[in-house]
């Protein structure tokens, strides 16, 4: 890649000197997401907190498609986030129907690259943002009860960020950009302060798309660097924070299935004698509607969006989902979710067995019996 072929000293000192005095100018989007419960009623929701739906996000290139959400969340403006140190971050929150609720806060930056550096490393690393949207989540969440199927006592959360670069100095195009600054942006995603290897840039510059030549989305596993105007950014905004909500949704499925998978096992090791066996109905039975449940529960958030005719949008999706790792977690779900099959037609079988065992058991036992009472009427 010409970002980092190796060019005379005069060269490489000049272009260095110029990615450095690029002014850019943007906002830094932190996404904090927490599953809360197993479904959200929006209906009811949007009556608890008079907030309308999310309209579609409007689309780079004018088609007649479009992102369609299945049930689109209910969005509620808060209050400002003000940290100690006087940082003041405006706020908003976000109700999907499959139980995720997302805390969406927005810091402006203007500067050059290190700036955007440093500010990427102090937010990544430095900052516990977690805690405090934590707090206002389970505040909202008891306001909201009344809308909520099945709350959880403990919120798993997940956390994100979002570099977007508004404005840069000379209006660069996608490759200029990769071009002169591909290692600041490296370092971006990463949130690293200190210069990254070849090899490591080229790992986080792959996974880079664009659509026209002035825009472009750099996608890594806890952040990404999306340069375009704020229209044209608000589908891949979007689209990262759904992937986002959709691990969270896959942990938590990999996790209920890793916890009822031990209790089946550890009961089957109860049970495991003739009588206990006749136990194990009532444990293929629930083991049946936690498989129905997460079935049910992995098709609604897999299904939640909908990419009608807009290829672009789907692969930026399709990046970033790989990116964050829901395909990984819903592999581990899909995995698990066999093994549960396969246990609960064990489960059966073992009953069907034992039953067998002691209907048989009864018969020998009849028979015994009438053959005793025939052989003592002939004494």
């Amino acid at each position: 890649m010409a970002c980092f072929q190796r060019m005379p000293d005069d060269t490489s000192h000049s272009a260095r000197s110029a990615s450095q005095s690029l002014a850019l100018s943007g906002s830094v989007l932190m996404l904090m997401q927490f599953d809360v419960c197993e479904e959200i009623r929006l209906d009811r929701l949007r009556q608890i907190v008079s907030a309308p739906a999310v309209a579609p996000p409007p689309l780079k290139h004018p088609t007649p498609s479009y992102i369609r959400y299945q049930r689109p969340p209910v969005v509620e403006a808060i209050e400002p986030l003000v940290l100690e140190g006087g940082a003041r971050l405006p706020a908003e929150i976000k109700y999907y129907d499959y139980g995720v609720v997302s805390v969406v806060f927005q810091l402006p930056f203007s500067g050059d690259w290190e700036t955007l550096i440093r500010l990427a490393s102090h937010w990544v690393w430095d900052v516990d943002l977690a805690s405090h949207a934590g707090s206002i989540v389970r505040q909202k969440v008891e306001g909201a009860r009344p809308a909520l199927i099945k709350p959880y006592p403990e919120f798993l959360s997940e956390d994100y960020f979002i570099f977007h670069l508004r404005e840069i100095a000379g209006h660069p195009s996608a490759n200029e950009l990769i071009h002169l600054c591909g290692g600041r942006i490296a370092q971006v995603v990463r949130g690293d302060t200190t210069p990254l290897s070849d090899g490591e840039c080229q790992e986080v510059l792959q996974s880079r798309i664009s659509y026209y030549p002035d825009d472009l989305a750099v996608i890594g596993w806890n952040a990404a660097l999306v340069y375009d105007t704020p229209t044209g950014a608000e589908t891949a905004i979007q689209l990262l924070e759904y992937a986002n909500s959709q691990l969270l949704e896959f942990r938590h499925y990999d996790d209920l299935l890793t916890r009822e998978l031990a209790r089946v096992y550890d009961s089957l090791e109860t049970h495991s004698n003739l009588i206990g066996r006749w136990r194990l109905p009532r444990e293929a039975s629930h083991l049946q509607t936690v498989l129905l449940d997460v079935t049910e529960l992995t098709e609604r958030a897999d299904n939640a969006i909908k990419f009608l005719s807009d290829m672009f949008s789907a692969r930026l999706y399709r990046l970033a989902a790989s990116k964050v790792g829901v395909p990984d977690y819903k592999s581990l779900s899909e995995s698990k979710l066999r093994t549960a099959e396969d246990l609960y037609r064990f489960l059966i079988d073992e009953f069907h067995q034992a039953r067998t065992f002691w209907l048989e058991f009864l018969v020998v036992l009849i028979l015994l019996i009438e053959l005793v009472y025939i052989f003592r009427g002939k004494f």
